[in-house]
């Protein structure tokens, strides 16, 4: 068998790997900290299991039509004009899909023609690059770890080039924590406007917040960009319901049917089931949000001090989102004889000797660094600190 060389290039996802890792190591039956996983450890809203019943109840289970049923079109854009200002029809501007990943795929394969270049602000999640790869377009890396993980404004200007079709922003920042504040909004933006390019708004978590009210939204601040950006969310991140699977799209309607029309030939239409329990949440559980929020400020506030108090790290305060993104390369040096040559070689070797798993930050374009999860309980985000200073003191103790 041959397998296609647009698949043998694709590299896999290090999430998926680190947490498969520490899974097999569980079952060997040690005691593993995994600070691995991107989705709350909350269960999803009562509203949005009721919901499901009644759909399955009212035997709400055939194909749903392919842009999503009315009732979740409808109820997200009652959620963007309530909690954004912001107004979408719809019946033409938007769309449900199976996740924001698939929904980010699907507006990748309406814009990017082979050889056309789309800007991406390291570090930057683990598949926005691969999938432009998939459709043999070419990603242009606009670092952002010497600006505090914020885009430059005169930085990007100078990426962007006559192939330029499109930039992927995320704010909260995935795996950073984060926020980008209303000035660059507004110039990512403008320049969009002034050079034709599209923004894909990955805002997946933007109830996620907290030291400010709201995640500045883009086209609040800018709203002449309105033809030029596309929204993608979920209820994944605000609901804790990453195992239902849906996701939508908000923006321009010649693009809105663009990546309905290609979702037709790849899922028609998402689980009906799962669409109307996110109906259920998005109308009735809207205090679920608040309740997690809270729970996760006060982990970022519980990891951040315990991370101060480390010599050998670096960080930048998270402001959403629940990840830390820790500079570990002081501590890339010889361990027992044995050269931690990367990031990688530090997270297996922290998991191997001390049972926490983290991610190493190659898989976010930013080598040097580890992902940090606090999506887990305050003991364990205690007990997995623990075993981190334990495994850095081990390896300065050496040098």
């Amino acid at each position: 068998m041959r397998i296609s060389d647009r698949i043998a290039r694709m590299k896999p996802s290090a999430t998926s790997l680190m947490a498969a890792k520490a899974r097999e190591k569980r079952s060997q039956g040690f005691k593993v900290i995994s600070f691995t996983t991107g989705e709350p450890d909350y269960d999803s809203p009562s509203e949005a299991v009721i919901a499901a019943r009644k759909a399955m109840d009212e035997r709400q289970t055939h194909y749903p039509p392919t842009s999503g049923i009315t009732s979740l079109r409808e109820a997200v854009g009652e959620y963007y004009r309530d909690h954004m200002g912001l107004i979408y029809d719809p019946s033409r501007e938007i769309v449900v899909g199976t996740g924001a990943k698939q929904l980010i795929y699907e507006a990748l394969g309406a814009l990017v023609n082979p050889g056309d270049e789309v800007i991406v602000f390291p570090p930057a999640w683990v598949s926005y690059v691969e999938q432009i790869r998939l459709f043999e377009g070419v990603p242009v890396e606009v670092e952002t770890s010497d600006t505090n993980f914020i885009p430059d404004i005169e930085r990007t200007e100078k990426a962007i080039t006559p192939r330029t079709v499109a930039m992927i922003i995320n704010s909260p920042n995935n795996p950073t924590g984060a926020i980008y504040p209303e000035e660059c909004l507004r110039g990512l933006a403008e320049l969009a406007c002034k050079k034709g390019i599209m923004i894909i708004n990955d805002e997946i978590y933007e109830r996620l917040v907290f030291d400010q009210e709201e995640c500045p939204q883009i086209l609040k601040v800018c709203p002449e960009a309105r033809n030029w950006v596309l929204n993608v969310n979920g209820v994944s991140k605000a609901f804790a319901m990453t195992g239902w699977r849906i996701g939508y799209a908000l923006g321009p309607g010649k693009l809105i049917k663009a990546i309905s029309d290609f979702q037709g030939h790849l899922t028609s239409g998402t689980s009906t089931i799962s669409q109307w329990a996110s109906v259920g949440a998005l109308v009735k559980s809207q205090e679920y949000c608040e309740t997690m929020r809270k729970g996760f400020f006060e982990r970022r506030n519980l990891i951040v001090d315990l991370l101060s108090q480390i010599e050998y790290i670096n960080f930048v305060k998270p402001q959403g989102a629940f990840y830390v993104f820790v500079d570990i390369s002081s501590c890339l040096k010889r361990e027992n004889g044995i050269y931690l040559e990367n990031d990688v070689a530090f997270c297996e070797g922290l998991l191997e000797r001390k049972n926490v798993a983290m991610v190493p930050g190659t898989a976010f374009l930013s080598p040097g660094f580890v992902r940090i999860s606090y999506s887990c309980s305050k003991e364990d985000i205690c007990e997995g600190v623990k075993r981190f200073i334990e495994y850095l003191e081990e390896i300065h103790a050496v040098n």
